[in-house]
């Protein structure tokens, strides 16, 4: 599982260690240093065709806010593949399924075929990204898939949502939603060079006369560059060359 935002409160509240996967660095950081994260989220934008005026409402907006981490706890013990959880149910093994985040792991226990998904799978089916802190998220995110489906998991318990017991169908479900949305993402790219800003709304399948929300502008803008970088990683795609800014992408060539 990801960094938790009341990790902080309920370790001084129970006294309790803190387990987590040692790549939670994007998100550790970003808490340590609010502003500057926020800094680099503008840059971000702003590379990617976000137009002027909507990156001041947004700092405006966004600025003293922090980061919804109450405060910085690191752990007490690494969250890896190989440590076991003792519990009253069993003994629960760890499993890396990053991509959603890159420190984000699942928890089973073989003999009832539990499965803890954390942010992974969901009650429903909700992909998220958090792009920028490693090559290929949406591929990650994929081979996180594979392993939550070979864990013959039987009942889930997820971060949102109600538990469910057909784990494979939300497997299933996940990887037909990301390749609807990459889909979508590749289409509108196929209709010229565009900036990831301008792909928003095709990936949002938003129509005409909607206006982009800064909330939508943010999901979407992390959601599209972490398509269009599986697309490069596919070699589907790429960066136009002469570094310019904004950022402009096309399909490849065949």
């Amino acid at each position: 599982m990801p960094t938790n935002g009341l990790a902080g409160p309920i370790v001084e509240a129970a006294g309790c260690e803190l387990w987590m996967h040692p790549s939670h660095g994007h998100s550790t950081r970003a808490a340590a240093r609010p502003e500057r994260a926020l800094e680099r989220r503008i840059e971000v934008a702003r590379h990617s065709g976000v137009p002027e005026d909507a990156l001041r409402r947004y700092q405006a907006e966004r600025s003293g806010r922090g980061t919804g981490i109450a405060s910085v706890v690191l752990p007490d013990r690494e969250l890896v593949p190989g440590v076991e959880i003792e519990t009253d149910l069993g003994t629960l093994a760890v499993h890396e399924t990053p991509g959603h985040a890159p420190s984000h792991v699942v928890l089973h226990e073989p003999e009832s075929g539990l499965l803890i998904s954390g942010d992974h799978l969901l009650g429903r089916i909700a992909l998220y990204f958090d792009y920028g802190h490693t090559p290929d998220p949406v591929g990650e995110f994929l081979g996180g898939l594979e392993v939550a489906e070979g864990l013959d998991g039987r009942l889930c318990v997820a971060g949102h949502g109600r538990p469910f017991r057909d784990v494979q169908a939300h497997v299933d479900g996940n990887r037909r939603e990301v390749e609807a949305q990459i889909r979508r993402v590749r289409d509108a790219l196929a209709l010229g060079p565009s900036t990831a800003f301008d792909l928003v709304p095709a990936l949002l399948e938003l129509e005409l006369e909607q206006e982009l929300t800064p909330m939508m502008t943010s999901l979407g803008l992390n959601m599209v560059l972490a398509y269009l970088t599986r697309l490069e990683a596919l070699g589907e795609a790429g960066r136009i060359d002469g570094g310019a800014d904004p950022e402009r992408w096309e399909l490849a060539a065949g």
